[in-house]
């Protein structure tokens, strides 16, 4: 398994978010990637790609006109007189008309909730995650399992609109670029609505996800039962699920991406399901992770994880180092511990 971070994604830097009533520090804050680089050795840092060649990536998942309202976002905000990080506070509810003026118009025209601000570290860290995710798709193209250290997360963004922490979908951008039969398996505790915006429909791409009722939880207005069919399969599991019911379940999510018979296997992972983390309700333990990656290991194909939510700093490290253990053997805390490759 090839592991690959860049630094440069330490620069969204958000201070606060709005959710549940009130004003709270941020849930994305940089220190989860310091549990996660202290757990895992043998780190990898992408190459120099152009924002050019970036930008030509992307825009086969996200609209043109929403990465140009990314990359100015902040400077905007800035220059209406506004300080700290852009949040919007206004959202349109039957139409999204696409010729706006003003900062606070365009925030809630290319957002869906009050909890993901634009920092002005934004745009080059998402760069910088755009650029880690290809690298890493390359290894795993070139017959390595590969996990890519994303922050923020990307599972909620859609092809226009960004929310849940998350402004570029990272898994999306992968089986889209890979060219390839993909399949996309979201094992966060919250719905990733994004990538099931932007993968259903699209011809030899799939989704499944594993996560909390939305009925219960955010994102709510997505991933629920009946949203299944075609090449869209999602699993929503009550509060307090354990291990047993939750692998249970992911047997039939690895059964389902099995019969598509995909060529590559893209993971979503986040370690938000663990029983201690702050914003979630599931009840896994980090024993039982390394069995997670070991029934997609079982898969047999060559798979790519991204990092997506997992908000308890103390365990996260570990809880993902476990998963990825399934894959294969990895250094872990700096010492050799095995091979790195499938």
């Amino acid at each position: 398994m090839r592991l690959f971070w860049d630094e440069k994604q330490r620069a969204h830097r958000p201070a606060q978010e709005f959710f549940n009533g009130a004003l709270h520090p941020a849930a994305d804050r940089p220190e989860r990637v310091d549990s996660i680089l202290a757990a895992l050795g043998g780190w990898e840092a992408p190459q120099e790609r152009g924002e050019t060649e970036l930008l030509g990536a992307l825009r086969a998942v996200h609209d043109p006109a929403y990465l140009s309202f990314l990359a100015s976002a902040h400077a905007e905000w800035r220059a209406a007189g506004r300080e700290g990080d852009a949040l919007p506070y206004a959202f349109p509810i039957r139409r999204r008309p696409q010729e706006l003026e003003r900062i606070d118009a365009r925030l809630g025209r290319y957002s869906y909730d009050t909890c993901t601000p634009v920092t002005e570290g934004t745009w080059d860290a998402l760069l910088a995650g755009a650029a880690t995710v290809l690298e890493a798709l390359d290894a795993v193209l070139a017959g390595d399992h590969a996990f890519a250290l994303t922050r923020p997360p990307g599972h909620h963004a859609g092809a226009d609109y960004m929310g849940g922490y998350s402004y570029l979908n990272w898994a999306a951008l992968a089986a889209v670029a890979s060219g390839k039969r993909a399949a996309v398996l979201d094992l966060d505790y919250h719905h990733g609505n994004g990538t099931q915006d932007v993968l259903e429909g699209r011809e030899g791409l799939s989704f499944a996800s594993l996560h909390a009722d939305p009925r219960t939880d955010y994102p709510f207005f997505w991933g629920h039962a009946e949203e299944n069919g075609g090449n869209i399969r999602n699993w929503p599991l009550p509060r307090g699920t354990e291990a047993d019911a939750y692998e249970a379940a992911l047997d039939e999510a690895c059964a389902w991406v099995a019969g598509r018979s995909p060529e590559l296997l893209v993971v979503s992972f986040g370690a938000d399901t663990w029983e201690g983390d702050p914003i979630s309700h599931f009840r896994l333990k980090t024993e039982d992770y390394a069995r997670l990656g070991q029934r997609l290991a079982a898969l047999g194909l060559p798979t790519l994880v991204v990092m997506e939510g997992g908000y308890a700093v103390e365990a996260l490290g570990a809880n993902v180092a476990g998963f990825l253990s399934g894959f294969s053997l990895l250094h872990l805390g700096g010492a050799v511990a095995g091979s790195a490759s499938r």
